[in-house]
């Protein structure tokens, strides 16, 4: 077991390797993350950081609903790709405390074969526990890899960005 992330953020990356999962409290009810999670205007202003970029971010947030995200560094790299495209579709989406998605990536060393990000909203007082799991992961390495460093920066900005 593998544990990432700062002080805030709770990272573990499964015993079989297979899923990586993060916790954080963020400041406001479980209404507003989700609506943070699931509208695409909302989408396009936290998903993201100095580094990375969010060109495109689509999303019908509703059973067998669609999803799609093209992103990128900021500057061209040395070396590999410079756009990223993920889609999916909602598996599952029962608001305010549940959201779930297929992820197809052109990043993955197998792009055709789908994980699965699930999101929980659990009320904690005045507050939301936010636990996202992303799972399917386990012939994926270094995919795996940068998602353990990728998923506690996307909920530190969800949280940047609904408590603001």
């Amino acid at each position: 077991m593998s544990d990432q992330g700062s002080a805030a953020v709770k990272s573990v990356v499964s015993p079989d390797s297979d899923a990586i999962t993060c916790e954080i409290e963020i400041a406001a009810p479980p209404e507003r993350v989700f609506q943070a999670l699931t509208r695409s205007d909302e989408l396009m202003r936290w998903w993201g950081n100095d580094a990375w970029e969010v060109k495109v971010w689509e999303m019908d947030a509703r059973a067998g609903g669609k999803w799609r995200m093209v992103s990128g560094p900021r500057q061209k790299p040395a070396a590999g790709p410079d756009r990223y495209e993920t889609q999916g579709e909602i598996l599952e989406c029962v608001p305010p405390r549940l959201l779930i998605y297929s992820w197809l990536s052109s990043g993955h060393a197998d792009p055709k074969h789908p994980t699965v990000v699930r999101w929980d909203l659990t009320p904690a007082g005045n507050a939301t526990l936010v636990k996202v799991t992303h799972s399917g992961l386990a012939g994926e390495e270094a995919a795996r890899k940068g998602y353990s460093s990728g998923w506690p920066m996307v909920v530190q900005q969800l949280q940047k960005f609904v408590e603001k």
